[in-house]
């Protein structure tokens, strides 16, 4: 297994300023693809760039290349050494002219950890897929490159593959002949973005045509673009391109009138493919999506939102990301956090879920953000990335969720018309080029007519969030005064940091036994106490909510009486959106150990019966289980979880048949099962078809979920586990069969579960991270043993494994779910002690170790401090 291979900011800086690449011819030979045996596969490119040859100038440079062998180095016609110009990852290149052709045949590995060329076997037919995804700096595990994001070229992609088998690229294919397959070039794109898929795929085609209107800037002209969509044979029956076609049209067309800038890639293919790293990536002319969004069972129709939002997600990208692409992976914002945006402004007012979408955004989106924002690792939006190590870690909250959401204040801040306006001056004056920060504000700010400097010193420079606090008197039913507190300290200067904010202020008063608004303030919060004259004089209302709306990003916190409200009437709430924000300020409440977790979880439990959006419904069901398992401190936690399983069951039983509700809850009470003998008869009948509530279908994904439950408890044996892969035998259902595996409370299999995962290297990504979540759940008692082996390992994991797979044993592996002993101190937690001691004898450790551990510790201290709290 290669090292990690890391490039330096200043290095990629250097290379730019003297190399201009001009092109990419890329031939892949992967023919023999289906035999196991053969690890690798030969990889050919040929590269056209100049460089500064002049009095001073560096007279050399390096391609990017990890894989299992280089053959042959041409160097404008001169076979060069392999052996000198070959090191490690780099391949140098002495002796520049003012325009070169370097020649590179190699030998790359195909991948099992989603990095690179992923290569895939099929557990339900035999087939062999393969897939690549590059982002960051993966391009090099398939073809010798300059892999850096600001030298951009056109690339043309020969792909040799086994005959019958559908093979895509980012352009179409210019000829085919037996097993040999020619791309037309790309426009100039990243290294990044670039793609091949190869494989017995299943494909269907479509087309969107659409003629842009008399208030365009290309009044009368036609765009044609071909689609076709990709999975797996075996997935075909469960694969419904007809309604992915329609949202890809509804996203086409939104995107295309909002932009007034034609998409410019051609063809635009979307391909669903097994063990992906990712939700998708905006490879033009051929995203790639996690087939984990071709529901082959019973989904919600959040699951049908989020794939819709992921769709219009990528699609944005193809504007902010691939036609104008970020310098370098400080600006990774550029595209992640506009992209994360216009996904859920696409979903709104392009697609039947309209205001839901920001309803998933302020329970789920923006939930992500706080929870990133407030660890020691947070970071501004505009980030010091210094290297590719960092770049890869900073794929995280603050660059999508809270980026978006600073974005969504601005279009409150600047109005939505004058935000795209000066989005598509952005695009037009940078088309194929590369940008950082001043590049996008310039034409906001003129857009705008308003200079953005100080609003991006406030929102993207500084770390860290706000809290909004309301201030309210009330004196005979009519309030006096309000006033909006603000508190902020970005936590890595350690100074204050008080933003502005563009909000409302939403009063919420009984009405027939709901909360409705009955009045709502628009106001800009500047420093610490701003004041609300509007609101003197109002009726005094039951319940005040900061930020209704959800305009800007901040904490928000309830005065007392409308938190004694929304404990007891939050479900009430008439306005979903407001609904969701005051659920949330619960959440983060609990989270900061200001509201206890059993109070929580009986809120829960009481309100959140009958939720519409279930969005919402599924954010609340995941946070209770969170809550029992890390806030609520252990004397409490027995009966908390009485109380939750009977409320849970109850509500499983009470939900309309063949809602969404009802699958959510069924969910819900398997996974709260794993802690409870309680729930295993229920399971038991269940899967067996015995008192199943009228309308609930016990498909596959539930049906593991309840043998899941049952394993954690002892009360599964492997025969049955093995019996029910084998009547259904998917990739899906096998890692669900291995996290049942690695679930049993058995020493001996945790033991085994523990070297596959930390000592071996058979796992594919996804069964890595099966037997990881399989591994993980069991009593103190079993995992125990392992905390220090844990530390003993992780150094030579990170510099033994891949980026992704090192990741994900770290931050998985993790001894995160411990118990406060009574009367003792989070700080003095054992576990903490040991990830104290680790941290200081190991300060030069990995930047991407170091970091996954530290979060680890604080959201243990976290969970540690809540119970102490409660």
């Amino acid at each position: 297994m290669v090292s990690n291979h890391n490039l330096l900011r200043s290095e990629a800086a250097a290379r730019k300023s003297h190399l201009t690449v001009h092109s990419y011819d890329v031939d892949l030979d992967l023919s023999q693809a289906e035999d196991l045996s053969i690890p690798g596969f030969p990889s050919t490119s040929t590269i056209r760039f100049s460089a500064a040859v002049g009095p001073g100038a560096e007279k050399e440079t390096f391609l990017d290349f990890i894989g299992l062998s280089v053959e042959s180095v041409l160097l404008n016609g001169t076979a060069l050494e392999v052996a000198d110009v070959v090191d490690g990852s780099r391949i140098h290149l002495p002796g520049l002219q003012a325009e070169n052709e370097a020649v590179v045949s190699a030998t790359a590995a195909y991948s099992s950890s989603g990095e690179g060329l992923h290569r895939f076997v099929d557990p339900a037919d035999g087939q062999t897929y393969t897939y690549t995804q590059y982002e960051p700096s993966d391009a090099r595990r398939v073809f010798a490159n300059f892999e850096q994001p600001d030298l951009k070229a056109p690339f043309t992609f020969h792909i040799s593959a086994p005959a019958g088998w559908e093979v895509a690229s980012n352009q179409s294919v210019t000829s085919h002949e037996g097993n040999r397959w020619d791309f037309a070039p790309t426009l100039p794109i990243s290294t990044y973005i670039t793609t091949v898929l190869a494989g017995p795929y299943t494909k269907v085609e479509d087309h969107f045509s659409m003629v842009f209107g008399p208030d365009s800037a290309h009044h009368g002209t036609t765009l044609e673009i071909p689609l076709a969509a990709y999975c797996r044979a075996s997935l075909a029956g469960h694969f419904d391109a007809d309604e992915i076609f329609r949202l890809t049209k509804a996203g086409l067309k939104y995107f295309n009138e909002l932009f007034d800038y034609p998409y410019p890639f051609g063809k635009y293919d979307q391909a669903f493919v097994p063990e992906y790293n990712l939700g998708a990536m905006e490879n033009p002319g051929l995203v790639t999506f996690t087939e984990s969004y071709v529901y082959a069972s019973r989904a919600t129709d959040t699951a049908y939102q989020q794939r819709a939002n992921t769709i219009m997600h990528e699609m944005a990208h193809m504007w902010f990301g691939d036609l104008v692409t970020m310098s370098w992976w400080d600006d990774l914002w550029l595209k992640e956090s506009f992209a994360d945006f216009m996904g859920h402004l696409a979903v709104a007012e392009a697609t039947a879920w309209g205001e839901k979408s920001w309803t998933m955004f302020a329970s789920r989106r923006k939930a992500w953000a706080y929870t990133q924002d407030q660890l020691p690792t947070t970071h501004p939006i505009v980030a010091d990335i210094v290297d590719l190590e960092a770049a890869k870690a900073n794929f995280d909250g603050i660059t999508y969720a809270k980026g978006a959401s600073v974005l969504k204040q601005l279009v409150a801040y600047v109005g939505q018309d004058a935000f795209i306006a000066g989005s598509r001056e952005y695009f037009k004056a940078n088309e194929y080029a590369n940008t950082s920060l001043n590049d996008l504000l310039d034409p906001l700010g003129k857009a705008t007519g308003r200079d953005l400097n100080d609003w991006a010193g406030h929102w993207l420079e500084t770390s860290g969030m706000s809290t909004l606090t309301p201030d309210i008197d009330i004196d005979k039913d009519a309030v006096t005064s309000l006033a909006v507190l603000q508190t902020a300290v970005d936590p890595v200067t350690g100074s204050e940091a008080l933003r502005p904010h563009r909000l409302n202020v939403g009063f919420f008063t009984y009405d027939g036994g709901a909360l409705v608004r009955t009045n709502s303030f628009e106001l800009d919060v500047v420093g610490s106490r701003t004041f609300v004259p509007a609101a003197a004089g109002a009726d005094a209302p039951d319940l005040v909510l900061v930020n209704d709306q959800d305009l800007t990003y901040a904490k928000v916190r309830l005065d007392p009486g409308s938190l004694s409200v929304a404990l007891a009437s939050v479900g009430t709430i008439a306005d979903p959106l407001a609904r969701s924000l005051v659920w949330s300020a619960l959440w983060n409440a609990c989270r900061d150990g200001l509201l206890p977790a059993a109070v929580y979880l009986r809120t829960v439990a009481a309100h959140a019966g009958g939720e519409a959006d279930t969005s919402l419904l599924q954010t609340l069901a995941d946070n209770a289980v969170h809550a029992l398992n890390s806030y609520c401190p252990p004397r409490d936690r027995e009966g908390v979880a009485e109380l939750l399983l009977s409320g849970v069951e109850n509500l499983l039983d009470l939900a309309a048949p063949g809602s969404d509700e009802q699958l959510v809850w069924a969910r819900t009470l398997a996974i709260l099962g794993r802690g409870s003998d309680a729930v295993s008869a229920r399971s038991r009948d269940l899967l067996q078809g015995v008192s199943v509530p009228n309308g609930l279908v016990v498909d596959g994904s539930l049906r593991w979920l309840l043998w899941q439950q049952l394993a954690a408890r002892g009360q599964a044996t492997v025969a049955e586990l093995d019996a029910e892969l084998d009547s259904a035998t998917t990739a899906e259902f096998r890692a669900s069969h291995r996290t049942a595996l690695a679930a049993l409370p058995d020493a001996d299999s945790k033991a085994v579960f523990w070297a596959e995962a930390v000592e071996g290297t058979s796992l594919s990504n996804e069964l890595l991270s099966a037997t990881i979540a399989g591994f993980t759940v069991a009593d103190t008692a079993l995992l125990e043993p392992y905390i220090e082996p844990y530390f003993d390992a992780i150094e030579g994991v990170w510099h033994a494994r891949s980026l992704e797979i090192a990741g994900r044993i770290v931050r998985g592996l993790f001894p995160t779910h411990q118990d406060l002993a009574p009367g003792s101190s989070p700080e003095h937690h054992p576990v903490v002690h040991r990830t104290d001691n680790w941290l200081a004898a190991h300060g030069s450790a990995a930047h991407g170790l170091r970091r996954i551990v530290l979060e680890q510790r604080d959201q243990l201290l976290r969970a540690l401090r809540a119970q102490a709290a409660a």
